[in-house]
């Protein structure tokens, strides 16, 4: 889904595989792993989406970059 946020244009997220996928403005996508459902659904209300990346998201999951 797109997202307005001066970051993040995109937010996808696989229930079944607990993965939140998040494309950022300059293109690059990454994967991450082990997302319960609840953070995803913050993360998707949040006013800021890049302060809620950067202090629930980054660094607190396993990820991999997408190539595109």
């Amino acid at each position: 889904m797109h997202v307005d946020s001066e970051a993040i244009t995109d937010i996808r997220y696989d229930e079944a595989r607990a993965k939140l996928f998040v494309r950022f403005h300059d293109g690059d996508e990454y994967v991450y792993v082990g997302v319960p459902g609840e953070v995803c659904r913050s993360f998707i209300d949040a006013d800021s989406k890049g302060q809620f990346f950067a202090f629930e998201i980054r660094d607190q999951y396993p990820y991999n970059k997408l190539e595109g």
